[in-house]
């Protein structure tokens, strides 16, 4: 169950975090390394999942792909359903075509698409809207953007693009569906629980309308989550990324230290 009571002193025991994202496939996570060094207890379930929009499905949107010379990826999961919708309506991307990528991370995960090419591919310097918008400004014109995007996809972007007077499609490509997490919460006590999504957030009252934080802490990756989870009315104790923090794993080892440290 969540903490429903006063704060405890949280170095008396070990503590449970538990991170709202599938359990990572290799033993070799800095998840594990973590969890070894503070002797803390990591359990990992999806409060999300998401689902793609069958190819059937997008056409009804009447967006045609190769019209556009500039696709927008704003996660490794609109890079995932954009080339999947491509290949069930067998459409051919121009070799030309440019990419702008919330993150070089997510620039990098192109290469299992496309023949990857710095000329073609652009991220943002810090992982925020804002540096993307930037990165953007310098490249639009004539350009015509094509936006990948999930049914809960802040307009943040898009305003820029209308304020902007770019020529742009929105494409709803995939969905993001809540799991069932009211077994995970109400079984265990946890003493903090990481988001990685406004999504997240909203899964969680979802399953529990009447959640209290009380003594749980609750810990953030990005911007959108973590204003998700303070219009929620929640406490946010642990955020990434961060100067000194680019990691979910960096912020938790300085949270795990500054406890050591009292």
């Amino acid at each position: 169950m969540i903490k429903g009571g006063p704060k405890k002193d949280l170095q008396e025991k070990q503590l449970t975090i538990l991170i709202s994202q599938p359990k990572p496939e290799t033993e070799k996570s800095p998840y594990f390394d973590l969890a070894k060094k503070f002797n803390v207890r990591l359990d990992f379930f999806p409060f999300i999942r998401v689902e793609g929009v069958p190819g059937k499905d997008f056409r009804k949107q009447k967006v045609d792909i190769v019209t556009y010379t500039a696709v927008i990826f704003t996660s490794r999961n609109s890079v995932d359903h954009f080339f999947r919708v491509c290949e069930e309506l067998k459409v051919k991307v121009s070799q030309d075509c440019k990419y702008f990528c919330i993150t070089e991370a997510v620039a990098l995960y192109l290469q299992k698409f496309i023949l990857y090419r710095k000329r073609k591919v652009f991220y943002g310097a810090d992982g925020s809207t804002k540096s993307l918008l930037e990165v953007m400004n310098k490249h639009r014109e004539n350009e015509k953007f094509l936006f990948p995007s999930s049914d809960s996809q802040k307009k943040d972007i898009e305003e820029w693009l209308k304020a902007n007077k770019c020529e742009y499609a929105m494409a709803s490509l995939y969905k993001t569906v809540s799991n069932d997490v009211k077994d995970v919460l109400s079984g265990k006590e946890y003493d903090m629980i990481v988001f990685f999504s406004p999504s997240g957030v909203k899964s969680l009252f979802e399953n529990m309308p009447k959640f209290k934080q009380n003594g749980t802490h609750i810990g953030a990756f990005g911007p959108t989550t973590s204003a998700a989870v303070e219009e929620a009315g929640l406490r946010l104790d642990v955020k990434a990324p961060a100067p000194q923090a680019p990691s979910m794993v960096a912020a938790l080892e300085q949270f795990l230290q500054g406890l050591n440290k009292k």
